[in-house]
């Protein structure tokens, strides 16, 4: 089951042609840059934008099509914008309180269970105006849980905060994302927010979608431009198999028989977690290292490798086991190592490399 959209979007000067079938579970980021239709695609799915040819289905369930559509308000969604937009005569429990009114049904959580997710207990009493920006989203995402939607549409809604507070903000966002089951469509051009967040991607070039995938694999195509970035990194999910406490270091399994090692205590045993390596920080070498100070060491195979004309460093896409991996390495390394799609290598990435 998934969400199919398919829009023809013209207004004056810009057009938007989309068809794109959004999985119906975890998260799914629109991303690129301003300008490019991310909004106006978040828009069409609640409905708050009419586009005649456009077709709109959530999990078989028909919200528009040639002949139907379903009004914004009847639609089960929740929609939170850039900025809060909470009802300032209202306390915090009260602007809960009216999202509620558009409850349809009971689904598998309750209200107290979005206030105790967003941390917000502490804010009921209080009005928006007393709120900092930070707490105001967290307000919002959570008036608009309490209508108990089938989808969740975030329209960045962290672009009004500063850098403390969306660092404030984002936990909280990977909690629910974690704890609840409503599928998200996030629209972002941070990549930060993406790398954090998102299960999967929606990628804009220009007026079209160039890709929609896992956040693994688009972040690791070489033939798209997340790669191709200064600061292009791979995202691994894993699994905490045990925290070391002589050494203070989390071992967390990605592949079969490997792991990294990363600094700190990242939880419990089984918990499932979200590792960002910088391309920058994975070398490699043609044989298995000996009395090193690097932790991670794994076998890999060279998938690809992208020579930029002109420029001084690769891009190396890894495979270990099935999971693409980074490199950026110079040009002079390339060849010295005589790299060539097929072969077999290792890779080293430092321990406090490892976010």
């Amino acid at each position: 089951m998934n969400i199919k959209a398919r829009f023809e979007i013209i207004r004056s000067a810009f057009q938007l042609s989309v068809d794109v079938a959004i999985p119906s579970s975890g998260v799914t980021a629109l991303l690129g840059p301003s300008g490019c239709g991310k909004t106006s695609l978040l828009r069409a799915i609640a409905g708050l934008d009419r586009h005649p040819k456009g077709r709109l289905s959530i999990n078989g369930t028909v919200w528009q099509d040639a002949g139907s559509f379903v009004a914004p308000h009847l639609r089960r969604l929740g929609f939170v914008f850039q900025q809060a937009s909470l009802f300032p005569h209202l306390t915090v429990q009260n602007n809960l309180n009216y999202g509620a009114r558009r409850r349809r049904k009971k689904t598998g959580y309750q209200a107290h269970d979005v206030i105790d997710l967003l941390g917000i207990g502490h804010l009921l009493k209080r009005r928006p105006s007393t709120l900092s920006g930070g707490e105001q989203q967290r307000v919002a995402i959570a008036r608009a849980l309490h209508a108990q939607p089938d989808l969740l549409l975030l329209d960045e809604p962290l672009a009004a905060l500063d850098r403390e507070r969306k660092q404030d903000v984002i936990p909280y966002l990977e909690t629910l994302h974690q704890s609840l089951s409503i599928p998200v469509v996030y629209v972002s051009h941070s990549l930060d927010e993406v790398a954090r967040l998102a299960d999967h991607v929606v990628l804009f070039d220009g007026n079209h979608i160039q890709s929609c995938q896992s956040v693994e694999r688009v972040f690791t195509r070489l033939d798209l431009p997340l790669a191709a970035h200064d600061d292009a990194e791979s995202i691994i999910e894993g699994t905490i198999r045990r925290f070391d406490q002589v050494d203070g270091l989390t071992e967390i399994e990605f592949a079969n028989n490997c792991s990294f090692w990363v600094v700190g205590d990242r939880g419990h045993p089984g918990t499932k977690v979200r590792l960002r390596i910088a391309a920058r920080d994975v070398s490699l070498t043609l044989k298995r290292p000996e009395a090193t100070s690097i932790l991670n060491c794994f076998e890999a195979k060279v998938d690809a490798i992208d020579a930029q004309h002109g420029k001084p460093q690769v891009t190396v896409r890894l495979l270990v086991g099935d999971r693409p991996l980074l490199s950026r390495i110079t040009r002079k390394s390339s060849k010295a190592l005589d790299l060539v799609p097929g072969m077999s290598l290792y890779v080293q990435v430092k321990t406090a490399a490892v976010a």
